[in-house]
């Protein structure tokens, strides 16, 4: 799959690089949230410069606006974003946690002695339940690949898919894991997962089976990657995106579905099948089983409307 030049290259602006290199280095945090937060402060620049994000060659430009930027910048940007642009507003608090943290590093740098985000209030995110697939319908996801796909692809589509709603684990983790990090006999993986965090999580032996048929067809490299491509380097978040997006295309389901939606669909499906929520905290790689909690909504409303569907007294002709 193609890429667009600017997810291939780094960011331009001295500031945003340092910035990213002090949130790794002190901070632990992972590659993909230093790369988050960069192009939030890339859209921030592009906004207080009123130009686009990207040059006329689609390539990355500095932004030393960022440095002077106001408070009152700041809160125009949201305003732009919340009312212009229609972010939603998960994406603005992050783009807000992405400000709060360059300004702290500026002060504690002694670029500049303020922290011009410090004080602005993150919107408020209403709480949804997940989507989550029923178990034919990830049967449905299971079973479906496309035809002109070489036995390659189509091997790799499966063990993706498998290892997805199998263990749990987000696509970003997927595209992270290594040979290494892969245990067929004892069915155990390590992942990677945010803030640099590692995890263990069980698979199947569906799984197991899958990603055995798909190493027996992965390409001799020297990347490390469980996942590569023909070229035989590792697939990105991207591409493992592009790869579910195909298959549920395929498919024919009608309810809407991402790599999360596996995810969700993972964990109501132990819930339902009577898995305490500390273990599935643990196989999701929660910090706290409050957030592992709204399983138990998602797993009552899956009663409900099997309850719902099974009972006839609502169907009956005399009401």
């Amino acid at each position: 799959m193609r890429k667009r030049k600017d997810e291939r290259s780094a960011p331009a602006d001295p500031n945003i690089i340092l910035h990213g290199a002090f949130l790794q280095q002190e901070r632990n945090r992972s590659a993909l949230t230093v790369d988050a937060y960069a192009r939030d402060l890339e859209l921030f620049g592009a906004f207080l410069a009123g130009e686009s994000v990207l040059d006329s060659e689609g390539s990355r430009k500095p932004w030393p606006q960022l440095v002077s930027a106001t408070h009152h910048d700041v809160r125009r940007f949201i305003q732009d974003l919340v009312g212009r642009r229609n972010y939603k507003m998960v994406a603005v608090r992050r783009k807000i946690c992405a400000l709060r943290s360059f300004y702290k590093y500026l002060k504690y740098e002694r670029v500049r002695e303020d922290n011009p985000a410090a004080d602005i209030a993150s919107p408020p995110v209403e709480k949804k339940l997940p989507n989550v697939l029923g178990q034919p319908e990830v049967g449905k996801l299971l079973v479906s690949e496309r035809a002109d796909w070489t036995p390659f692809q189509r091997l790799r589509a499966a063990a993706i898919v498998e290892l997805l709603y199998g263990s749990g684990v987000r696509r970003a983790e997927v595209a992270r894991i290594d040979v290494n990090d892969v245990n067929l006999r004892d069915r155990v993986i390590k992942v990677h997962g945010k803030g640099a965090k590692e995890r263990m999580v069980i698979i199947n032996q569906a799984t197991v089976d899958a990603i055995q048929r798909y190493m027996g067809v992965r390409p001799r490299t020297a990347d490390p990657a469980l996942f590569v491509g023909v070229g035989g380097s590792r697939l990105t978040p991207r591409h493992i995106w592009y790869i579910f997006r195909e298959i549920y295309k395929i498919s024919g389901l009608e309810e809407h579905a991402t790599p999360h939606t596996l995810r969700h669909s993972f964990a109501t499906h132990l819930l339902e099948n009577g898995v305490d929520l500390v273990t599935i905290k643990d196989l999701l790689g929660h910090e706290s089983v409050a957030t592992t909690q709204i399983y138990t909504n998602v797993d009552f409303s899956h009663k409900k409307r099997a309850y719902d569907q099974a009972h006839p007294r609502d169907r009956m002709g005399d009401r």
